[in-house]
């Protein structure tokens, strides 16, 4: 299939989305006001022309969803962010310079400050320039390799020479469907969203699962986070990390490939492997196995080079029979099991 022909499905596929959209819910009662509303508000504080009088609580009240409306995550490093805010507002100055190439602008910018990654950078962009720039972020990034639009890159492209190629296709796509690139966004969320919802075994939960399963798929998404939260803490971090690209820290969380999203991705400090890691969810074993090897067989084709491997690491409550038969013959995957502890406090804070 020619780059044409895959635009035309892409675009064949996002229609469809908006069709079940509008039948489920008046999506547009939703999002086009709070674009409006979140542009007309945030647009002002990052014009270039006042940049250079950002304070950080200013910068740090656009980063929560209760005030973007519309992104989640963005709060994790605005410590890191804004420990110099001197610093920042330059990183920020040179973002939004339009005299300058927004590959080179974009490159600078965000080596500039740690934490200040694609999904903070892009978000900016999009509420300073709203006809400009679309956002580059895991969620974007999966819905693109979903529809096999993502594009290749020179070897070596810098992050901003990728920027622009990712951003003429979020235009393209934007304009054939009539959207604007906010909204087109919010798309990318619920295409993938629909397809989770309507595909087996990948953690739904059916109306019969019991009160003790649905309580540890909550458990398990809350490890999911703090996996991610506190990386540097666990004993992975000695040997392996998320910062799969310099100036992403999360970039290993739920990394975004064609065939769905890895719930962690880390690389060896050392260099030359991948660690694919599962959290065995609502899905059966079976699943959970034929899951994680899928993804270790795209990281092989995709992101190896010569000399390279990849291993995988499945973490769950428990094993059972199925599993456990599963991975004696599975030679590179690896069970970790967890437990969840809790402890009782007095009213004066002393242990139960």
């Amino acid at each position: 299939m020619n780059d044409q022909a895959r635009m035309e499905a892409g675009i064949a596929k996002l229609r469809e989305v908006m069709l079940q959209l509008r039948e489920g819910m008046e999506a547009h009662d939703f999002i086009i006001p709070a674009r409006d509303e979140v542009i007309g508000y945030f647009g002002k504080l990052f014009a270039p022309a006042r940049i250079e009088e950002v304070t950080a609580e200013e910068f740090k009240s656009f980063l929560p969803f209760k005030n973007n409306k519309h992104w989640t995550g963005l709060t994790r490093h605005q410590e890191n962010m804004c420990s110099d805010m001197s610093r920042l507002r330059d990183a920020l100055s040179l973002l939004l310079d339009e005299g300058q190439p927004i590959e080179d602008r974009y490159t600078k910018a965000v080596g500039m400050i740690r934490g200040l990654g694609k999904a903070v950078a892009c978000a900016i962009l999009l509420v300073a320039y709203p006809e400009r720039y679309g956002v580059w972020n895991n969620t974007s990034e999966a819905g693109l390799k979903k529809l096999d639009l993502w594009p290749r890159f020179d070897r070596g492209a810098s992050r901003g020479e990728k920027y622009v190629l990712i951003n003429e296709i979020l235009r393209e796509l934007a304009g054939s469907l009539d959207l604007d690139l906010w909204t087109l966004d919010a798309l990318w969320w619920a295409m993938l969203d629909l397809e989770r919802d309507e595909a087996p075994g990948q953690g739904s939960l059916s109306s019969e699962t019991s009160e003790t399963e649905d309580l540890r798929f909550g458990l398990e998404r809350h490890l999911h986070d703090f996996l991610r939260d506190n990386w540097d803490r666990t004993e992975f971090s000695k040997d392996w990390t998320l910062e799969l690209e310099e100036g992403e820290p999360d970039a290993g969380y739920e990394y975004p490939t064609s065939i769905g999203r890895i719930d962690l991705l880390a690389k060896r400090r050392s260099g030359g492997e991948y660690l694919v890691i599962e959290l065995k969810r609502g899905q059966s074993s079976d699943d959970t196995v034929g899951q994680i090897l899928r993804y270790m067989g795209w990281v092989d084709a995709e992101l190896l080079e010569e000399g390279e491997s990849v291993r995988g690491l499945i973490i769950a409550h428990s094993e059972d029979e199925k599993l456990r038969y599963a991975l004696r013959r599975v030679q590179d995957v690896e069970l970790r099991l967890y437990e969840v502890s809790f402890r009782l406090l007095d009213a004066v804070g002393e242990e139960a």
